[in-house]
Order: C-alpha cells, then sequence, then structure tokens
C-alpha cells in the first residue's frame, strides 16, 4: 500500500484507497473474462496479492509516505514456482502482473489524496485541530501555571479567527533557560489542552499546549509545530 499519512483515521486516504481496490477489481474481471482458460478465483486473489510485493523506495511528500515500486518481487516468487508446472505460468502470469502494477495504482490515488486532504483539512486553520470543544479543559504540566481554569466559550468563539504566526522555539527556549535559576523557570506553554476532538475524518493525532499568557496556542504534530495566536485570552480565574 503506498498510502500511508500520519493521520491514523485520515477519511480521505481510505476512501482513495478503495477507489484503488475497486479501479484494480475491475481490472481483475476484464482480465478473468478474457480468458480461455479460467482459473479458480481464490488463485487469481492469491496472485494478484503476491504480485504486489515489490522492493520500493520511500519518500516523503507533504507528510504522505510514497512508496515508489522498483522490483517485482512477488511475480518472481510466482515465476519461480509455476515455471516447473506445465502451463501454469502463462494462466498466472497476467494477474501476477497486475499486482505489481497496482502499486503505481495505490501512488496514484496517494498523489490524489493529499491535495484533497490539505484542501478539506488545511493545515494552517486551527479548527483542523480543535473542533469539539464541549469537553475541553486545560491541565496544568509546569510549577509555573497558574490557578486557570479554560474560558470553552471564548475558545469557541475565537476558533475561525486566530492567525498562525511563526514559532521561535529556538528563542523561546533561550528566553526560558537562559540564565535562569532551574527552580523558577516560567515556561512559556505551561498549560495542555486536552478533551478536543480534531475535525471529523481529518485523523490528525496532536498534543495542544496554551500559551501563560492564554492568547497563543502550539500545536505539536510528529513532524511538525503550529503556532496560532488569538486577540482575547482563552483563561479565566486565578488569583
Amino acid at each position: 500500500m503506498n498510502i500511508h499519512f500520519d493521520f491514523s483515521l485520515d477519511l480521505i486516504a481510505y476512501i482513495t484507497e478503495f477507489l484503488a481496490w475497486c479501479v484494480i477489481g475491475f481490472i481483475v474481471y476484464r482480465i478473468y473474462k478474457k480468458q480461455a482458460a479460467k482459473p479458480k478465483v481464490w488463485k487469481v486473489i492469491v496472485s494478484v496479492l503476491v504480485g504486489i510485493f515489490c522492493i520500493s523506495i520511500n519518500l516523503q511528500f507533504f507528510g504522505a509516505i510514497l512508496k515508489i515500486p522498483i522490483l517485482p518481487l512477488g511475480v518472481w516468487i510466482l515465476y519461480g514456482i509455476l515455471k516447473r508446472m506445465e502451463g501454469r505460468w502463462q494462466i498466472y502470469r497476467r494477474f501476477a502482473w497486475l499486482g505489481f502494477w497496482a502499486n503505481f495504482i495505490f501512488l496514484a490515488a496517494t498523489l490524489i489524496a493529499i491535495p484533497a486532504h490539505l484542501l478539506l483539512y488545511p493545515e494552517d486553520e486551527v479548527s483542523t485541530y480543535i473542533s469539539n470543544v464541549e469537553n475541553a479543559a486545560i491541565i496544568n504540566i509546569h510549577p509555573s501555571a497558574g490557578d486557570h481554569s479554560l474560558n470553552i466559550e471564548k475558545l469557541q468563539s475565537q476558533l475561525h479567527n486566530m492567525r498562525q504566526e511563526t514559532s521561535y522555539s529556538e528563542e523561546w527556549y533561550e528566553e526560558t533557560y537562559k540564565g535562569a535559576d532551574s527552580k523558577k523557570i516560567n515556561e512559556r506553554f505551561p498549560y495542555q489542552l486536552s478533551g478536543t476532538l480534531s475535525k471529523w475524518g481529518s485523523g490528525v493525532k496532536v498534543i495542544i499546549y496554551v500559551e501563560a499568557d492564554g492568547k497563543g496556542i502550539l500545536v505539536t504534530a510528529p513532524n511538525k509545530q503550529l503556532y496560532f495566536r488569538c486577540k482575547d485570552s482563552l483563561l479565566k480565574g486565578g488569583k
């Protein structure tokens, strides 16, 4: 398979992979109908699945792993087994090769899924990562965190108005730790946002931190960080 997004339940990836299998199934059916010698269906399926095995190279592209087929390992295996059986290779040869070429169908599906995913789930919009906030809350994860709670109404009203800004990880680290007493460090993001759900179908898995002033949100994914700012603080209460 070629669809391997960092998102665990990516709806677009599932749909395009399903369509790819439909295309493969249709081609199998056409080949089967045209053959004079009709092999058993289960053997046809096995031939296609074995033919999919290949040696490939992996390339990362917009958060997806593209597998580029290089050598038809499965086809070679089937040939090595069937060449000793008279006429068998001729019967299953086209199905085995279809299995190998199916890798390119999956590759095409991935290339279609990537822009479709970015269109439906923009990476630069916080609403992709925070959609349902009914059960949202903040957790103090650093001693410098104040005695605050989350203002859910403010979060809900500002979701579509938050601006993405450049995150300055190195500068923030320098400001926080350079020359500071380890017991008096003021963490820039002392709160973690919990209980939220990402946009349905996106499948994104992120950890979200809230800035000490309540106006900044840091979205941390396995391969990137995104920083958003809002006009009003998301925190309430405190001493």
